[in-house]
């Protein structure tokens, strides 16, 4: 029976050509290595079969659109079967038997190498962004500057903010650190006292402290000054420094002038000449002075300090001495034969001279001022001497005859009245008393042999007392020259007891 053949343009296998696959719905995936086998039916005029086509899907896959499932001629499914070799036609001799296949003998996978930490997270990272493309869109984002990000402004505002980030951290733990150390015992092993010249600026007082063993570091010492004393100067003098002294307690002092006090007393009575010899004798003070005038200075204790200078305490000596001499002067008697506070001076210098003791000078106050208002002389031993010897004070022997009779302008036997000046620098007590002397009567006093004086009214009572000082001064050569120790006659602080004042005399017209 005859059979009509499909047309040439159909693809039938008798014509040789290659069948062409019946397309149908696509079921296989763009990219997946997926095809299925081709079955070719018999041919009806048992002529032998045509070469089985093969399809690459992978070729497919790659250069176009999903392959399309394939149907046998008998309209059934064939399975999609992953196919891995481009595909080749096959013999059409029946006889000739199928090419054997030579396998490659299997050889064993190389190992790995082993990943580290960093690979396996990075492996793992890059797994899961290729699982999820909105996950790895996102992270080119992120990796990905903005525009902002990289404008100009934007970067250097940035290097500035970690700049100030820095200095600030930086800052914080240098502050901590100086903190510590200010507060914290220093090197001093044991106490020390320490002078500060004049002068000095405080990086040279940094170096001076380290140099003694003070302080640790000048640095230090310097930004603490600054930062804690708001660069407060620095007082010189000199200080005494206790064991592991903080830096704290040693700028506290400086700033505020702690410094050791050393006291210097000048007794009552010394002429100006002696109180500048004594200042020069003192090694805590400096310069040399110029002389001040005769009687201008406050004998008392003063509180100096290391390296003050000599001409310092003159002045403040002078300048006491001005001050007290305008309060007496306005609380002065009344009733006073004194015309100047310049005469209050002369006169107190003088009472200094004549005796030591305190309670004595206003009853020897009280006989000068009684002898001025009845134009007597005051004829006082001090006066003589002064006259001769001048500002050394001493006259280094017994007052003679000829002395008493030297008219020289401080001798008040041979002058009227006040001496032209001064004999000594006196004391407050002595101003004072000449300013309030005691009211009594006296005219004439001498030494009782005692360190005090003896006090009359009359001439009489006065010859008395002198014979009885003759006395005493006879007894106390006997015993000196049979080498019998003398107590102190308590002459005062003459060479000599004072001699008996003259009478009064008449006023000078």
């Amino acid at each position: 029976m005859a059979t009509s053949e499909p047309p040439a343009h159909e693809g039938h296998p008798s014509h040789g050509t290659r069948q062409e696959p019946v397309l149908g719905t696509p079921k296989v995936a763009a990219g997946e290595n997926r095809a299925a086998p081709v079955v070719s039916p018999a041919s009806p005029s048992g002529a032998a079969p045509a070469p089985e086509p093969r399809i690459d899907f992978d070729s497919a896959a790659s250069s176009g659109p999903a392959a399309p499932d394939v149907k046998a001629p008998d309209g059934r499914m064939i399975e999609d079967t992953p196919i891995s070799a481009t595909a080749t036609p096959v013999a059409s001799d029946p006889t000739q038997s199928a090419p054997e296949t030579t396998e490659s003998p299997k050889t064993k996978p190389a190992k790995p190498p082993r990943e580290s930490r960093g690979q396996a997270k990075a492996r793992k990272r890059a797994e899961r962004l290729a699982r999820d493309p909105r996950a790895a869109a996102k992270a080119a984002e992120k990796k990905r500057p903005s525009h902002g990000a990289r404008h100009p402004a934007v970067v250097i505002g940035s290097a500035i903010f970690t700049i100030l980030l820095f200095l600030t951290v930086g800052g914080g733990l240098v502050a901590w650190y100086g903190q510590l150390k200010y507060a914290a015992p220093g090197p001093l092993p044991a106490e020390k006292n320490v002078f500060i010249p004049r002068g000095q600026g405080s990086r040279d007082i940094a170096d001076l402290l380290e140099r003694q063993g003070v302080i640790d570091n000048w640095l230090l010492f310097m930004v603490a000054q600054q930062l804690a004393h708001r660069g407060q100067p620095l007082q010189a003098g000199e200080y005494i420094f206790k064991p592991r002294v903080s830096l704290e307690k040693v700028l506290d002092a400086l700033a505020d002038g702690r410094v050791i006090q050393h006291q210097i007393t000048i007794p009552e009575g010394l002429t100006t000449q002696q109180i500048v010899a004594r200042l020069m004798d003192s090694d805590l003070l400096t310069g040399t002075p110029r002389m001040p005038l005769e009687g201008t200075l406050l004998p008392e204790t003063y509180n100096i300090v290391r390296g003050t200078s000599r001409d310092e305490v003159l002045k403040r000596m002078a300048s006491d001495q001005q001050k007290l001499v305008r309060d007496l002067w306005a609380k002065r008697a009344s009733d006073l034969p004194l015309k100047t506070p310049q005469e209050m001076v002369v006169l107190a210098s003088i009472v200094e001279k004549e005796t030591g003791k305190p309670d004595e000078r206003p009853k020897v106050a009280a006989v000068f001022i009684n002898r001025l208002a009845r134009k007597m002389r005051l004829q006082s031993d001090p006066t003589i001497i002064y006259g001769i010897a001048g500002g050394k004070g001493v006259l280094g022997r017994p007052i003679s005859r000829a002395d008493i009779t030297n008219p020289t302008p401080y001798n008040t036997y041979a002058i009227d009245g006040l001496p032209p000046g001064p004999i000594g620098n006196p004391g407050r007590d002595s101003l004072a008393a000449v300013a309030n002397p005691a009211k009594t009567k006296d005219l004439y006093f001498v030494a009782d042999g005692t360190g005090g004086h003896v006090f009359s009214e009359t001439l009489e009572q006065h010859n008395r007392n002198v014979a009885r000082w003759r006395e005493i001064e006879a007894e106390a050569r006997t015993k000196a020259q049979s080498g019998v120790p003398t107590s102190n006659t308590g002459v005062g602080t003459g060479d000599s007891a004072p001699a008996a004042p003259a009478a009064p005399r008449a006023p000078s017209n």
